[in-house]
């Protein structure tokens, strides 16, 4: 045997080594499951992926690091801000001001959902400084699991337009609340001016970011055409730098590939093509996304006392979420049923609430600790459950452009994909 392996040893060369043959190998096992998954049961692909990455956390895969750091964290951000970029693209900001009810309905259920989340951990004997960041987790929704839902759907209308909305609105709140409150955990007393200042500099960071990114995407756009390939790299590299800026800088990188794209869709104010000529870099940036958030949270600490404590701040997020929806629906011209259908659509959590939990953790391992015993369990959870609710709600308001069944065996699964 040694012979033998002496005698390879001359034929090996170094490679990009056993993390990337692990990762490479997962991802194709998630994108066989995605496929499956909706071809099968009709459910969209992100199922199949958080499946996949379940399985490998619990079978203790070792790709991924919590909390997250180095290139984990710079492709989650990275896959966040693609996702937002294109999400507030969708926000022209006139319509605030044609409906502002909208804003007000944002407002009323983010506001209802950390308080009623805080208030339930506290209830349940959870400290105060554990409980703040839990409701700020709880706060975020996903636009990425909603926006994929809405692709394999093929789904548009008032109520997929509105849950898109409010899901990126809160978690434009989450995000900056989150990030300056990572920074402030270790801090025994707190001002006023101490609480006002990092949410002045995530945002003033950000918003510089965005507004670089915006311009510069302007100006390529005098010369260059939407539709070309060429202007998708560009973008993709644009929001590439500005994640790793935004994030040196002491900005959030999601932050301001959210801002960048509601700047832009105010200077060019045009329908994008972008969506589209991004094709399979984006989407395979969002699988790997998805994947990661589902093998980390996978490999949280599961117990018996935790579990009620997760299921309880499900329970009370979904409530509050339909709730605050309602309240805030009056005047904002969608009817109960439609109001009811986007609170429902707003219930999964992923990788916004894993990077805010994240920061919580580096910030503070001691505290951070006994905030992601319960915020990665329900992660998961909401990743997997949220997505399915979010696609009967789409299905039951009448906006997804295919009937809901198993796809024949006859190859109409292929025409699925396009």
């Amino acid at each position: 045997m040694n012979e033998i392996l002496s005698f390879w040893a001359q034929w090996l060369r170094p490679s990009a080594g056993l993390p990337t043959v692990q990762w490479s190998l997962l991802l194709a096992v998630a994108a066989m499951a995605g496929y499956l998954c909706q071809r099968h049961t009709g459910l969209p692909k992100v199922v199949g992926y958080s499946l996949v990455g379940t399985a490998a956390g619990l079978a203790g895969f070792s790709g991924a690091v919590w909390p997250l750091q180095g290139i984990g964290l710079f492709l989650l951000e990275l896959g966040i801000s693609i996702v937002l970029f294109e999400c507030g693209g969708r926000i022209p900001l006139r319509w605030f001001r044609h409906n502002p009810m909208v804003l007000v309905q944002s407002i009323a259920e983010s506001a209802l959902t950390y308080f009623a989340v805080y208030w339930v951990l506290v209830w349940l004997d959870m400290p105060a400084h554990v409980a703040g960041p839990l409701a700020l987790v709880a706060l975020a929704a996903s636009p990425a699991v909603l926006t994929r839902v809405v692709a394999d759907t093929r789904a548009a209308g008032p109520v997929t337009e509105r849950a898109i909305v409010l899901a990126t609105l809160s978690t434009l709140y989450a995000l900056t609340l989150g990030s300056a409150r990572a920074e402030q955990i270790n801090r025994q007393s707190i001002t006023l001016l101490d609480t006002m200042y990092p949410v002045v500099v995530v945002l003033g960071v950000s918003i510089i970011v965005a507004a670089v990114l915006s311009l510069v995407l302007r100006m390529a756009l005098r010369f260059m055409s939407p539709t070309s390939e060429n202007t998708s790299m560009l973008l993709l590299a644009l929001i590439a730098a500005a994640t790793a800026v935004a994030a040196h800088m002491g900005g959030s990188a999601p932050l301001a590939a959210l801002l960048g794209g509601m700047l832009l869709k105010q200077l060019n104010p045009r329908p994008w093509a972008w969506p589209r000529q991004l094709g399979n870099a984006s989407s395979l940036l969002t699988m790997l996304m998805f994947v990661l958030v589902s093998t980390v949270a996978a490999q949280a600490d599961w117990s018996g006392p935790v579990a009620g404590v997760v299921l309880a701040l499900i329970a009370v997020r979904l409530v509050a979420k339909a709730v605050g929806v309602g309240l805030g629906n009056v005047g904002s011209g969608a009817s109960w049923r439609q109001a009811l259908w986007v609170g429902c659509a707003m219930t999964p959590m992923s990788s916004i609430a894993l990077l805010i939990a994240s920061q919580f953790v580096v910030a503070s391992p001691s505290t951070g600790h006994l905030i992601a015993r319960v915020a990665l369990p329900a992660i998961l959870l909401m990743e997997v459950l949220g997505a399915v609710i979010a696609t009967v709600a789409i299905y039951r308001a009448g906006e997804s452009s295919k009937p809901w069944a198993p796809l024949s065996r006859g190859g109409n699964g292929d025409r699925s994909e396009s």
